[in-house]
């Protein structure tokens, strides 16, 4: 048996390894990209402010570890799949022949379409070669402009932050983390960041980026109100997408990303999918792209499972972050949102910068917003994920939304 697997991130190691266990003897194809050993994007951070070095950011730590299990490792990038001919064409002109292929091309950066966005000095956070420009870039003291206050912006301004630079976040949403946090969290955590002398304009966009000439701030950013930012260096993290347009013609079907069942099958035979490129079930009986590294992980290793003829099903996964910004740590759960016909509850402390949002659909506690508090992550996430009914302890918590403790140790431990 061929194997194929496109894309080296966690996902594409842990199906190499899994098959490798569960088929000793099939031949084993990764397929990565960029020219380093395959690499966790979640260390990245790390490597900005100069905690690890480019080697602590590989997957894997021995050099010959690929080579030890019996696995072909290229540096080749995908452009077609033809699954009639079980073909993968690859850019300059070779083909590789496959049984089973496994699609786990992660996501691209989403660069907004504005005048000066490709102008040196303007950089995603996004890759090994991003970071290194980053780190040139970054010296302390330096102006930068920071164009995104989502999840991943946030990531990058702790990073920017430990590097001692002078950060101007730039946010075309009402409100930080958008797509994690209602207003009243956003908010408090723009107000947070005030606190430490980070600027953050919401409800801003950036019209256009100029190069002044000058050797200090070569960069001068235009927005659509406000005066101009000088900078020295742009980081853009404006949102990233499944990287599928390759995938155009091939009839594998895809929505946002490519859709999978619950053993993480495409739409077409001996063809599968794992990772951030996976639309595949969600814990609340959607169908969701969740573009975290145990999510991949997970994929993985039951993708992989499936591909050598096993009987494996994903459970689905339960969408969840956790975020460090500046200090200050946000989480939320499942359907932070709400749900049609339910209930919520929401406490603030503003002057400790703590909020709590509960989100109830009858008994059960669906979705959560926690900010200012550790402790309480791991019950709100056993919560949700048990579907445990409350019963008498949904009336108190919605009374007192802080007794997370209490509400889990009584509906868990019957």
């Amino acid at each position: 048996m061929r194997y194929v697997l496109i894309g080296a991130g966690p996902a594409g190691v842990v199906a190499a390894e899994t098959l490798r266990k569960a088929d000793p003897g099939g031949d084993i194809l990764l397929l990565g990209d960029e020219p380093e050993p395959p690499y966790s994007r979640m260390a990245l951070p790390y490597f900005l402010v100069g905690t690890i070095d480019e080697a602590g950011t590989y997957l894997r730590k021995s050099e010959t570890h690929y080579d030890d299990l019996g696995i072909t490792f290229r540096h080749a990038r995908a452009v077609r799949i033809d699954p009639a001919g079980k073909t993968v064409a690859l850019e300059g002109g070779e083909s590789v022949a496959y049984d089973r292929l496994m699609i786990a091309t992660g996501s691209r950066t989403q660069r907004p379409p504005i005048p000066g966005i490709d102008l040196p000095g303007v950089h995603p956070c996004w890759t090994l070669a991003d970071s290194r420009e980053i780190v040139r870039r970054a010296a302390p003291d330096s102006r930068v402009v920071l164009m995104g206050a989502g999840f991943i912006g946030c990531i990058v301004l702790e990073s920017l932050i430990k590097r001692g630079v002078k950060p101007t976040v730039v946010e075309m949403a009402d409100r930080m983390v958008p797509r994690m946090m209602n207003a009243a969290a956003g908010g408090l955590i723009k107000k947070w960041c005030a606190t430490k002398g980070i600027e953050v304009l919401t409800s801003t966009k950036v019209t256009a980026i100029e190069d002044t000439g000058e050797a200090r701030d070569p960069l001068r950013v235009l927005l659509d109100r406000g005066a101009p930012l000088r900078a020295a260096l742009v980081v853009v993290a404006t949102g990233v997408r499944p990287n599928i347009a390759f995938l155009e013609g091939s009839g594998i079907e895809t929505d946002f990303g490519i859709r999978v069942d619950s053993h993480l099958k495409s739409s077409v035979d001996d063809v599968y999918a794992a990772g951030d490129v996976a639309q595949g079930p969600d814990f609340m009986g959607g169908w969701s792209v969740h573009a975290i590294q145990p999510t991949a992980v997970e994929h993985g290793r039951i993708a992989a499972l499936n591909m050598a003829d096993g009987n494996a099903s994903y459970q689905g996964s339960l969408a969840m972050n956790v975020l460090d910004t500046a200090g200050l740590v946000s989480s939320s759960f499942g359907q932070w949102q709400g749900v049609e016909s339910g209930e919520s509850v929401e406490r603030m402390d503003e002057a400790r910068f703590r909020y709590t949002r509960l989100e109830f659909d009858g008994e059960r506690l669906v979705g959560a917003i926690c900010l200012g508090r550790t402790d309480q992550i791991g019950m709100l996430r056993g919560l949700i994920q048990s579907r445990v009914r409350l019963g008498d302890w949904k009336a108190r918590l919605m009374e007192d939304p802080q007794r997370i403790s209490e509400a889990y140790v009584a509906s868990t431990h019957k």
